[in-house]
């Protein structure tokens, strides 16, 4: 079963919002409304030490998502390649998804009463194409492919990356389709260090 996801190697991220930026114009979103965003995490260490880390984040696509479990209308949905969509033509603006979602990546468009979040570009995915915020990634730290197809370029990543890839609050249930690779330093010393 196919299952698009985008993987990011946060030892190349740096930050530049390039795919917060990408992700608004390909998109057309209003002011001030992002789907993806990149947030920072650090200063990590003791001077002259220090390191600092960029996490973009935006919907996870996840394999068993909970923003689909409780839509009282059928509006989040999963297609069969994995990406989870919200139908603005049956979404009621009721928010479940939103409260539902872990990851806290869904955004309530007040004017229009509707909920909406990342689509991992499924209109230039259909055509072949990769999402705007891997093609615009200035570093190549962002990775799109299918994780269930083991000759994908993001499969081979998270593959090769081993114990230091990880997932986003695997805790939840989800199983969140999107990776992270983080070699230089232990993603929970970040935490420690807090």
């Amino acid at each position: 079963m196919t299952q698009f996801a985008i993987v990011t190697d946060l030892d190349r991220c740096t930050g530049c919002h390039a795919c917060t930026v990408a992700c608004a114009q390909e998109n057309r979103l209003k002011p001030g409304v992002f789907w993806t965003r990149v947030q920072e995490a650090g200063p990590h260490g003791r001077f002259p030490e220090l390191r600092m880390y960029f996490i973009p984040l935006a919907c996870q696509h996840c394999a068993d998502p909970a923003c689909v479990k409780v839509c009282p209308t059928g509006a989040s949905h999963k297609r069969s390649d994995g990406v989870v969509l919200i139908d603005r033509d049956k979404c009621i603006g009721c928010q479940r998804c939103q409260q539902a979602c872990p990851y806290g990546i869904h955004y309530f468009d007040a004017e229009a009463k509707k909920m909406e979040k990342c689509t991992l570009c499924a209109h230039l995915v259909d055509r072949g194409e990769i999402p705007a915020c891997v093609r615009t990634c200035t570093t190549g730290a962002r990775v799109f492919g299918d994780i269930s197809d083991r000759s994908s370029q993001a499969t081979k990543l998270l593959k090769a990356a081993g114990a230091c890839a990880f997932r986003l609050l695997p805790q939840a249930g989800t199983n969140p389709s999107a990776g992270y690779v983080l070699r230089r330093q232990a993603w929970s010393d970040i935490y420690r260090e807090r």
